[in-house]
């Protein structure tokens, strides 16, 4: 049929080969298909020939030539292209997960959006990572801590080996950077009584950012850089060198990313009195993630929540039952709360956050993106709106000591 009746017109070069080739004649100078045509028949000596054909075209026309007779019209097989991808990934790894990775120690959670990885030791846990990652989906690996040296990254430790640098330190609750003496923050990181105050007398909630990062890491603190890299999960993919991480086959000549690692470390909001804000606003990052929480500080002093209390601030969140009961596990140590979004969903949050910045009274410029300038942590209230007014619903993930959790490049989140 003409092409405008042809309803299998697609955009792409496989559409485009597979609608078209039934109409190419071998010796024709009209094929009537969006390519040119390859041959042209006739010599000067009249004997059929061909003229030096444009190279593209002729891989083309030599691909069609092999596959679809000439005067056959085109049949797709796409059943063999198709049968192991069923319209919904995810529930087909689920359903099937249970047979072929019955050696695997593993459970969904948050709603079966993050798959959690019970045991970090299990050499076979990559192949369900790997079924999970193409989909770009969360990951999270417990029990890291077990893997490490536990007295590198006490709070204690570091500022004895460290205390005298200076870095930049965050206060969480107005954006305010400073250059201060490391000490005065870890002294501060367990006793209350030595945290800084800000001007109404509240507790100031501080955050060490990116401290080290990079290169700085390595030079600064190779025993605890080691101890990391030994300890990553799923090392075919996380670590610098594995065999499925793409930045470690970039030739040298590539640009990379910051692949790190950095030590981020902030005070909990257990001392505060405003718990609706976070140590980590809502962003996305450029590449993948791997986020070890590799020590949970317990803080002490007047105002702070009692280990219960903070147990029901986190019992309040929209928690999926299992972490639920890994709370009630008096072996586990809660330390961060995380929110999670596709990046699919990322246009919506914008448009909510720049209409939430205008019904405060905030100036909301064009160039203006609420993600990339890091300036919201979305509390309870809001993401309860962001579910009703945009369909856009949280996944709450509660980050243990030695969980490992693994975000694809683009996946929003706050802490």
């Amino acid at each position: 049929p003409p092409a405008s009746q042809n309803n299998e017109q697609g955009s792409t070069l496989r559409d485009l080969l597979t609608t078209t080739a039934g109409k190419l004649r071998l010796g024709s100078t009209d094929a009537g298909i969006a390519f040119a045509p390859v041959y042209s028949t006739g010599t000067a000596s009249g004997k059929s020939g061909r003229t030096m054909p444009n190279i593209l075209d002729d891989i083309i026309a030599s691909v069609v030539e092999n596959k679809i007779p000439p005067n056959r019209a085109p049949k797709i097989n796409v059943k063999s292209e198709i049968k192991d991808e069923p319209k919904d990934d995810r529930k087909c790894i689920q359903d099937d997960s249970s047979k072929r990775y019955s050696d695997i120690q593993y459970s969904w959670i948050c709603d079966k959006h993050v798959l959690w990885l019970r045991d970090h030791k299990n050499n076979n846990n990559w192949k369900l990572f790997k079924e999970c990652w193409k989909q770009g989906r969360p990951v999270l690996v417990s029990g890291m801590h077990k893997k490490m040296n536990f007295s590198l990254w006490k709070a204690e430790s570091i500022s004895l080996d460290f205390g005298n640098q200076q870095a930049d330190i965050l206060n969480c609750k107005d954006s305010i950077i400073s250059n201060t003496n490391v000490k005065e923050f870890w002294d501060g990181f367990e006793d209350v009584s030595k945290r800084q105050k800000i001007k109404n007398g509240e507790t100031a909630l501080l955050k060490l950012k990116d401290w080290p990062s990079g290169e700085d890491f390595k030079a600064m603190m190779p025993a605890r850089y080691d101890d990391l890299l030994k300890s990553l999960p799923l090392p075919e993919y996380c670590s610098p060198e594995g065999k499925l991480n793409l930045a470690s086959h970039l030739p040298g000549f590539f640009v990379r990313p910051d692949l790190g690692p950095r030590l981020c470390s902030a005070y909990g909001v257990a001392a505060t009195k405003d718990h609706d804000i976070g140590t980590t606003n809502l962003h996305i990052e450029v590449s993948d993630v791997v986020n070890i929480l590799v020590y949970v500080g317990i803080a002490k002093g007047n105002g702070v929540l009692s280990k219960s209390g903070v147990l029901k601030k986190f019992e309040e969140e929209d928690l999926d039952d299992l972490l639920r009961k890994r709370l009630k596990d008096s072996s586990e140590l809660p330390g961060a709360l995380w929110h999670i979004y596709a990046g699919k969903d990322a246009d919506k949050i914008r448009e909510f956050l720049q209409k939430i910045a205008k019904e405060q009274g905030l100036e909301v410029l064009p160039e203006h993106d609420p993600i990339r300038d890091q300036s919201w942590y979305v509390n309870k209230k809001l993401r309860q709106r962001l579910l009703e007014e945009y369909g856009v619903k949280t996944c709450t993930v509660i980050q243990f000591l030695g969980d490992a959790i693994i975000l694809p490049a683009g996946a929003l989140h706050q802490v």
